[in-house]
């Protein structure tokens, strides 16, 4: 068996039932040839990026699951067929696989536990006071940079300043 995982968008306007009815048919095309669900997500609805048979937004559904090739030519062939379907892409993940092992990896996965995602956000927050801090500094910095040119330019307008004073005092004087 191979490991494959297949995103499909369902139009917007129909309901949960017809997608769980298009979600569960594929699953039978899977199971039917001997293949194994490893998981199925539904990520909702969501915007598109472009239109798509005139549509802005669509339901996707992600599927992930071990089968053999002919089950995935099927569940294409079905989905082609289907005008509730608005797009579909099937990858495959891995040459061979086995179900059993798969599915005990992402049960022994170990959630994070809550004291955990606190310390994180706490972790993040100090990084952005860092990150102001930083802030804060370079525009320090660049201020006095600032200020060091507009010293440069000043000395340097009076000198021309001076510069032209001689010359018309020169031509007074001449």
């Amino acid at each position: 068996m191979r490991r494959y995982e297949t995103i499909f968008i369902v139009r917007p306007n129909i309901g949960e039932d017809e997608i769980e009815a298009i979600t569960n048919r594929s699953v039978a095309t899977i199971e039917g040839d001997g293949g194994t669900i490893i998981g199925i997500n539904n990520w909702g609805l969501k915007k598109l990026a472009y239109l798509i048979k005139k549509e802005t937004q669509g339901y996707y559904v992600h599927v992930d699951y071990a089968g053999v090739p002919t089950s995935v030519a099927e569940i294409e062939r079905i989905f082609r067929i289907d005008d509730r379907i608005l797009k579909y892409l099937t990858v495959k993940l891995a040459d061979s696989c086995d179900p059993e092992a798969v599915k005990e990896q992402i049960a022994s996965a170990e959630p994070v536990p809550a004291s955990d995602v606190e310390n994180i956000e706490d972790k993040k927050t100090v990084s952005a006071d860092e990150v102001k801090t930083d802030t804060a500094a370079e525009e320090k910095s660049d201020s006095a940079d600032d200020k060091k040119t507009d010293t440069v330019a000043e000395e340097k307008s009076d000198s021309a300043d001076d510069e032209k004073t001689d010359t018309v005092a020169e031509e007074k004087a001449d």
